[in-house]
């Protein structure tokens, strides 16, 4: 099995090898751990969610339609694996309030954890990473018109002044980068997912 390749073990996979399978799951641990540590924080953990995703691959596999890698539909396996894990431990999770009642005793009220939810932590920190690396790509031209004004925050006057250009040219230049910049986070999230690229 070792000398086939990914598609050819899928292709094995969905026709119920299982040592196909578990080669590909021997492929994939390292970063399937990995990604499942950078979440859940606790070797244990990951190591428990992780087996979990691989039992999840394996009944789904032959519904898998090769629309993206294998080790992409993996790691979408294990994040959501490694995410329902942290909703049930939020779940389990209250803050308990001592409140009084004369001489019946005490009264418990359990609150429920109103922090932010794993999904939006994560969802966060991804979003942010893929805004500052769409950014770095774009043309310097575009690029740095952005930055003087979405990064730092920078008046259309300062802008234009730094960039030695008019007002006029340095909003249409903003416009295009905006736009641009738009266009390279829907790739990633799809038009119908907001963004955190400025309006």
């Amino acid at each position: 099995m070792q000398e086939l390749s990914d598609d050819q073990l899928l292709t094995f996979a969905q026709e119920r090898d299982e040592a196909a399978f578990a080669e590909l799951m021997h492929r994939n641990s390292s970063s399937s751990f990995k990604l499942a540590l950078s979440i859940l924080k606790d070797r244990q953990d990951a190591e428990d969610e992780v087996q979990n995703s691989y039992w999840n691959a394996w009944r789904s596999v032959g519904q898998f339609q090769r629309d993206s890698r294998f080790s992409t539909w993996m790691s979408r396996i294990v994040i959501n694996q490694c995410l329902m894990r942290l909703r049930k431990a939020r779940r389990a999770s209250f803050l308990y309030l001592d409140e009084g009642v004369g001489a019946g005793g005490l009264k418990v009220m359990e609150l429920p954890d109103r922090g932010s939810t794993p999904e939006a932590e994560l969802g966060g920190k991804e979003m942010s990473a893929i805004l500052h690396t769409e950014i770095r790509k774009l043309p310097p031209l575009l690029r740095n018109v952005l930055v003087l004004r979405d990064l730092d925050e920078l008046s259309m006057d300062d802008v234009a002044g730094r960039l030695g250009i008019s007002i006029v040219a340095a909003k249409s230049r903003l416009l295009r980068a905006r736009s641009e910049l738009r266009r390279r986070i829907e790739t990633h999230c799809g038009p119908s997912k907001p963004t955190a690229v400025p309006a």
